[in-house]
């Protein structure tokens, strides 16, 4: 089936502001992160105290968000999931129509893993990468998660600073997967920028 829509992917470290830009682009959003792996699921990777390590691409399932995303541009529409990080597992969902729209953002920390999957796909309009400073992402990430209630906040403060660590080499992964590193606002205007061009050749059709 040809598809009907292109998506942008966009990724970055956790707290870089994936999720305020989404809400931001007026376009339809797909979060990536709901696509995690449920409690029970074995391949779900914890530390050695036993909680689940959100960090590690093990624990997102790839091929569940391709194929959502896959869905939704060929047919327009789906019934994504809705994942709960305190409870650690998907609870629920919500119906996700783009009542027409070319392009959609799909965001999340591990978008990187599936852009060959969606350019194969022919669905991938672009992929980006915010990349705000670390400190910066730090605190936004911390205030975010403590006011989410995710986890007890020493826990969200060693992992926090263990993020702030990673940073630099989060960016550089996204790179490597062929996404190019953009500003919130530039993003902002890619997309308009894709959704006036993708309108423009169909009304001469």
């Amino acid at each position: 089936m040809t598809p009907s829509a292109r998506v942008v992917l966009l990724a970055g470290p956790s707290g870089s502001g994936k999720s305020t830009l989404a809400a931001r682009a007026g376009v339809p959003v797909l979060r990536l992160d709901d696509f995690y792996r449920e409690g029970d699921d074995p391949l779900l990777p914890r530390d050695a105290t036993g909680r689940v390590d959100w960090d590690l691409p093990a624990a997102w399932h790839a091929a569940d968000a391709l194929d959502a995303i896959v869905r939704l541009a060929t047919t327009g529409k789906i019934h994504a999931p809705h994942y709960e990080l305190g409870a650690d597992r998907r609870i629920g969902g919500y119906d996700l129509d783009l009542a027409g729209s070319p392009v959609f953002v799909a965001e999340g920390l591990f978008a990187d893993r599936i852009v060959e999957g969606c350019r194969a796909a022919g669905v991938l309009a672009e992929a980006v990468v915010l990349a705000p400073t670390g400190g910066r992402t730090f605190a936004r990430r911390l205030v975010r998660d403590v006011a989410e209630s995710r986890k007890a906040t020493h826990v969200l403060v060693r992992r926090g600073l263990r993020l702030w660590r990673e940073h630099a080499a989060v960016v550089r992964r996204c790179e490597s997967a062929g996404m190019r590193r953009r500003t919130s606002a530039e993003v902002l205007r890619l997309l308009e920028e894709l959704s006036r061009s993708v309108q423009g050749r169909t009304a001469a059709r």
